[in-house]
């Protein structure tokens, strides 16, 4: 799917890069609960959970973040709000061993940091399992002098950085950092500059964005063009290149184990074939790590297709680690590379163009 040496020389750039990141930034919580220790509620009778060990996590724009920081990118400024609160302090403290700058996280006292708290629990084979989630977020949009903060400091860090990744993760329009002022500022912005690099995954606006290299699930772009989803190749990729039509820009569209679809404004659409993997997996964040190898690999000037070899093969490592969002090392990046290709002297072809 991509050469070795092609491979190396991109991941040898990451130390060099400085990326910028806006969206929603998350706490995830692990409660890892211990099935040898049952207790029953005196006042309840229900059997009361009890918690061995609590792993905290940045989560959402995180996510990109831990990846981003895994692979050896040296300089990550996201830009966000959180809360000023004890989940704020953790969250804090777990990115300060990363390599962020936080002068850009807002922290508005009147805002709750938003927390996705996940219980585990072993099952009879001692695999973890997650149980029912609890949110904690604001329900309402950020304030109109939060919002001008973001709209200052993103542009303040989109002139001092190679890049931008903009993580759109809530899905009521307005509630989260991504606001319909954010989205017409990134088109000024791309517009200033367009040969900079602006990278946007959006779980239910991603039709909205007019500027940028869009990311997609084939569930969000089903959504975003209010067509059936269907496990039929046609219809997918029919799917895609309408999302790609309308706006205007170049989607790279998640197929899980089947890889990655690259549709351009035209029609003309090329699909990079997944790694598969064995075993149990967890695809819980799949989409931040591929989303993470893309953007490395694009900044470091890899081709598209080799930009989606790059998130493929991040991605079929974090689905194996379970209970956790997972990342990728660079040596880990380069021995799943070795594992697929046994023989280094064997061609094969890197992409099936089934487009225009």
């Amino acid at each position: 799917m991509i050469e070795l040496s092609r491979l190396e020389a991109i991941l040898a750039r990451l130390p060099s890069l400085a990326i910028a990141l806006v969206g929603d930034l998350f706490l995830d919580r692990y409660l890892e609960i211990d099935s040898a220790c049952r207790e029953l509620s005196v006042e309840t009778g229900l059997e009361a959970y009890q918690v061995s060990r609590v792993r905290n996590s940045p989560g959402a724009l995180g996510t990109v973040i831990n990846n981003l920081a895994a692979l050896g990118v040296g300089r990550l400024v996201p830009v966000t709000v959180i809360g000023d609160d004890g989940e704020a302090y953790d969250l804090l403290k777990v990115l300060a061993p990363l390599p962020v700058d936080a002068t850009h996280i807002v922290r508005d006292p009147s805002r709750k940091t938003p927390t996705y708290t996940k219980p585990l629990k072993q099952d009879d084979r001692g695999v973890w399992q997650e149980l029912n989630r609890l949110d904690l977020r604001d329900r309402e949009p950020i304030s109109a002098a939060t919002e001008q903060v973001v709209l200052d400091d993103l542009a303040t860090v989109f002139a001092h950085t190679d890049g931008l990744i903009v993580l759109d993760q809530v899905s009521e329009e307005g509630w989260g950092v991504v606001t319909p002022r954010v989205r017409e500022h990134l088109t000024s912005l791309a517009n200033n500059q367009p040969d900079k690099l602006i990278f946007v995954d959006s779980r239910s606006h991603i039709a909205r964005f007019r500027c940028g290299v869009l990311k997609a699930n084939l569930s969000e772009c089903f959504a975003a063009v209010g067509q059936e989803a269907s496990h039929d190749a046609s219809v997918r990729c029919s799917a895609a290149a309408q999302l790609a039509r309308i706006s205007g820009r170049r989607l790279f569209c998640t197929l899980g184990e089947d890889g990655i679809m690259i549709v351009e404004p035209d029609g003309a659409t090329v699909h990079v074939r997944g790694y598969r993997v064995d075993g149990p997996i967890d695809i819980v964040g799949a989409g931040d790590s591929a989303t993470s190898g893309i953007v490395v690999a694009l900044l470091a000037g890899a081709t598209s297709a080799e930009a989606a070899a790059v998130g493929n093969l991040v991605a079929s490592i974090t689905v194996q680690q379970l209970g956790t969002t997972g990342t990728a090392s660079p040596r880990q990046v380069l021995d799943r590379w070795r594992q697929t290709h046994p023989d280094c002297r064997r061609t094969q072809p890197a992409t099936d163009r089934i487009g225009p």
